[in-house]
């Protein structure tokens, strides 16, 4: 093969594994500096080997550490095998090199330094090095792309990606995601969605894990974050830091509150978030199935932002209680809609707050409870009149018993 050819494939498997034409080279190297071992070294020996891509020339040596005798075992320490005590070596003359033997060769080596012994180059190898040279280079190319496609999708992780479902399977779901198949666990799923081959979701990249085979990269659609990304993706405000999202509460395929600011004058932040008639936040909403979303203002004053929580429950009063509690007083007509179904909106909004919040219906004014109460004074004073009355007339008249005349 001749070096217009080995360039030509290096520059191949780089656009194709995505690999830096760098790491291929070294790749070709280490497979050469084996084939090398295996035909012309010892067994010991630790071989390097360089090849110049502009000239075609192959040069190797002989890797060895530099060691003085003091870090050299004695023969009742090598006798005993189980540990080697830190900062010592079993000396081997085709891997070590003792300090003063190393200055002959470069005078400012110091210990625990590599000294790099040129070796005569060979030019045939057998076909047991060939195939080992292979091998090497199979394996360390399989390597160097598992080690890309982690450090690609490391970078990537908190962020929003597009994947087509592979297969699904009881509890996950896989996702073609580029690269390599991402997994979405049944945790990370939004409740109620189903998912059909070759259907395209946006997906969070959750987090990335190395594994003996292929990198691990986990998804979600159901954690709060992946809400904020796919707005980030909808609002250019957002992009541009002109309004930030502050807080977010979610219950995954039900609903979701979301607080949002804007420190750039004349922005609105709730008007940019649901954007003209509603067409952004809509987006966001048929990307999550219909999920319900709650865009609501915050603010440093912990009363007003529990307030705008409730939305849209209208709240009259917010009294803010030690250990982080909060009483809310709402309209008695709002209390079933400041509560929401099965506790839903006052969960959120506390999950939103990070507050303990406790509504309640707004009791009577003063004044009005005490013209309520005169009145039934009155009204009581009054049933006591007309009762004593009805007892009058009702009451039985005694018989009035008619004389009768003495006999004479």
């Amino acid at each position: 093969m001749n070096l217009k050819d080995i360039k030509l494939i290096i520059a191949q498997l780089a656009q194709e594994k995505g690999i830096p034409e760098a790491k291929i080279l070294e790749t070709i190297e280490a497979a050469f500096a084996s084939a090398y071992k295996k035909d012309y070294g010892k067994k010991a020996q630790k071989i390097k080997a360089k090849f110049d891509l502009k000239t075609g020339d192959l040069q190797f040596w002989q890797v060895k550490l530099v060691v003085n005798e003091e870090m050299i075992l004695s023969e009742e320490e090598s006798n005993d095998t189980t540990k080697i005590p830190e900062g010592k070596v079993r000396f081997n003359s085709e891997r070590h090199i003792l300090l003063k033997d190393a200055k002959k060769l470069n005078p400012k080596i110091e210990v625990n330094e590599e000294v790099e012994i040129s070796l005569e180059s060979k030019q045939d190898y057998g076909r047991i090095a060939a195939q080992t040279a292979k091998q090497v280079i199979l394996q360390s190319i399989r390597e160097a792309e598992k080690e890309t496609v982690f450090e690609e999708f490391k970078t990537k992780e908190g962020e929003i990606v597009s994947g087509i479902v592979q297969r699904v399977e009881k509890n996950s779901v896989y996702f073609d995601i580029g690269k390599v198949l991402g997994i979405l666990p049944k945790e990370e799923q939004i409740p109620g969605e189903f998912y059909k081959l070759s259907q395209r979701f946006k997906l969070l990249v959750l987090k990335v894990e190395k594994s003996p085979k292929e990198p691990l990269i986990f998804l979600s659609r159901a954690f709060p974050k992946f809400i904020s990304k796919l707005f980030e993706l909808e609002v250019p405000e957002i992009t541009a830091g002109q309004v930030s999202i502050k807080a977010i509460a979610r219950e995954p395929g039900s609903r979701a509150k979301i607080a949002v600011a804007s420190d750039a004058e004349g922005i609105d932040p709730i008007g940019s978030v649901v954007g003209q008639r509603g067409t952004r936040v809509m987006a966001v909403i048929a990307e999550l199935g219909g999920e319900k979303i709650d865009i609501i203002e915050y603010s440093d004053d912990t009363a007003k932002f529990i307030k705008n929580s409730l939305s849209p429950a209208k709240v009259l009063e917010v009294k803010i209680e030690p250990r982080n509690k909060a009483l809310c007083l709402v309209p008695e007509d709002q209390l079933s809609l400041a509560i929401g179904r099965d506790g839903q909106n006052v969960r959120l909004a506390a999950k939103l707050t990070g507050w303990k919040i406790d509504v309640r219906a707004a009791e009577v004014k003063s004044e009005e409870i005490g013209t309520e109460e005169k009145t039934e004074e009155k009204t009581e004073e009054k049933t006591e009149e007309i009762k004593k009355e009805e007892s009058k007339e009702t009451k039985p008249k005694k018989e009035v018993k008619e004389k009768k005349p003495k006999k004479e």
